[in-house]
């Protein structure tokens, strides 16, 4: 066998084996007629441990190229070539092999296990469906007449949503700017991955805040981009910890989200919001402003955007109805340098043609009337209602064990444990009870943390999810004081 393992390649050996047996097919140099060499054969012929090639056999069974007969050994798959003695594509070679990663698997593990209807969703950072502005879209759809028109719309999204738009950024966060400024998203994070795909290369480094949301996505990995982190504390990050890294990295964008940040909820004082700003203007770092919640404030006082003060066209500022509104309604936005917003329509008109023009009528209909005001009022009352709850459920139930700050906008609550804990075998035990919460791993490198969104849960779900977050906090606890007796003494 004329093949050498790469051991100071990264691939796991099994994974190379496999690999070069499935070339090896492909090529005609293992015949369909003969057996493949024996696990214990080839094991010794790389000079592996037997486990490694059994590994590797597997690997090649489950995904149908070979198969195991007892007795007899290994042998290429009789159904290799399907009934018009063509080959079937190695899709699981696909699907590991592609460039668009996939999400972590805890983020998927609780996304499967957050479709259970009874299970209390403290983990999905969205609104509850009676939040949801239902009566007055039923409304809209009863009185208005839809008389857009039903081909393709302007690449930059419907003219008519992006004035509406402009005017809604006006009078409710002061950022003042006109339609040909926006381009119409789908959702926050479509907008994400259009700014990373068109004005990133393999190869930039980033800064991101550490906890964040951005720190959870995949996006970052996918297009080769190397990602610093910027420490948070309770108000934000430190706006000169940039400048070091950009002196070490040549930071090429950085990526904030100033109001009620997600998972922390912290707010980003004035005074280092404006610091952000010298020091992009200082060392020409553009930068990314991530705002779902400002206008979630619970007093209904906005503070200044980094984009309301930003008078140099250093911000790129993201938003949508997906924490304020409805997540199903797949409607955000960016705003920035006319150049730069046509250049990211270009590419978001290559993907989808431009965006549906039934969720933009529906969005311009409802920001444009008296009744998006009415609804806003009533989130920020029960998004405040639901988290008193949360704080008094902490308090009652966890007493000492944990701390947190009381957000005063947002949907998230990011809540220290005082002890140390796994925070996976916490959730695990937490999902066996009916209770969905995400790890703060998830969200940085500080361990002891975990987040809960208080928006998506009624406040008497929020008080069960609590009381069963506490049991499985002392499951764990006692389960490690059993284990501490039970080990003897060294």
């Amino acid at each position: 066998m004329n093949f050498k393992l790469d051991r100071s390649d990264k691939t796991p050996l099994y994974k190379q084996i496999a690999a070069y047996i499935e070339n090896g097919i492909s090529t005609g140099e293992f015949s369909p007629d003969t057996a493949l060499p024996s696990e214990r054969h080839l094991a010794k012929e790389l000079q592996v441990n037997r486990s490694t090639v059994v590994a590797a056999y597997d690997e090649l069974q489950s995904i149908g190229i070979v198969e195991r007969r007892k007795g007899s050994g290994t042998h290429i798959s009789t159904d290799i070539w399907g009934i018009s003695d063509k080959r079937i594509p190695n899709w699981g070679r696909y699907v590991e092999d592609g460039s668009f990663l996939p999400n972590l698997p805890l983020v998927q593990k609780i996304r499967t296990e957050t479709q259970n209807n009874d299970m209390i969703n403290m983990a999905s950072g969205e609104l509850a469906a009676d939040l949801f502005p239902a009566e007055q879209f039923h409304s809209i759809f009863k009185e208005k007449p839809f008389t857009e028109h039903l081909g393709y719309d302007h690449p930059q999204g419907n003219i008519r949503l992006r004035e509406t738009i402009s005017n809604h950024l006006y009078g409710y966060k002061g950022i003042s700017n006109d339609a040909e400024s926006i381009l119409i998203t789908s959702g926050a994070q479509q907008a994400l991955h259009l700014i990373v795909q068109c004005l990133l290369k393999p190869g930039d480094a980033v800064a991101i805040e550490d906890p964040s949301y951005a720190y959870s996505l995949p996006l970052f990995k996918s297009a080769g981009l190397r990602s610093y982190l910027l420490k948070s504390d309770e108000n934000g990050i430190n706006p000169d910890d940039l400048i070091e890294l950009h002196r070490k990295h040549r930071i090429r964008m950085v990526f904030i989200n100033p109001d009620f940040q997600n998972p922390t909820g912290v707010q980003m004082p004035l005074s280092r919001r404006k610091r952000i700003l010298e020091i992009s203007s200082d060392y020409g770092i553009p930068i990314v402003e991530d705002d779902p919640y400002s206008i979630t404030a619970f007093n209904g006082n906005i503070a200044s955007s980094l984009k309301r003060m930003d008078y140099n066209g250093n911000v790129l500022y993201i938003s949508s109805l997906s924490k304020i509104v409805a997540s199903g309604l797949r409607i955000g936005w960016i705003v920035g340098p006319k150049k730069v917003i046509q250049r990211l329509a270009d590419a978001k008109q290559q993907i989808d043609f431009g965006h549906s023009i039934f969720p933009q009528w529906v969005a311009n209909e409802f920001i444009g009337s008296p009744q998006f005001d009415e609804h806003i009022h009533k989130v920020r009352q029960q998004l405040e209602a639901r988290r008193k709850q949360l704080s008094k459920a902490l308090i009652h139930f966890l007493g000492d064990k944990v701390e947190f700050m009381e957000p005063h906008g947002g949907i998230h609550l990011w809540c220290k444990l005082k002890e140390p804990v796994d925070e996976f075998q916490l959730l695990n035990e937490s999902l066996k009870r009916g209770l969905a919460f995400v790890p703060g791993s998830i969200f940085g490198e500080s361990k002891g943390f975990v987040r809960f969104t208080y928006g998506r849960s009624a406040p008497p779900d929020i008080w069960e999810g609590i009381s069963r977050f506490s049991e499985a906090l002392q499951h764990l606890h006692k389960n490690n004081l059993s284990n501490k007796v039970a080990t003897p003494k060294s």
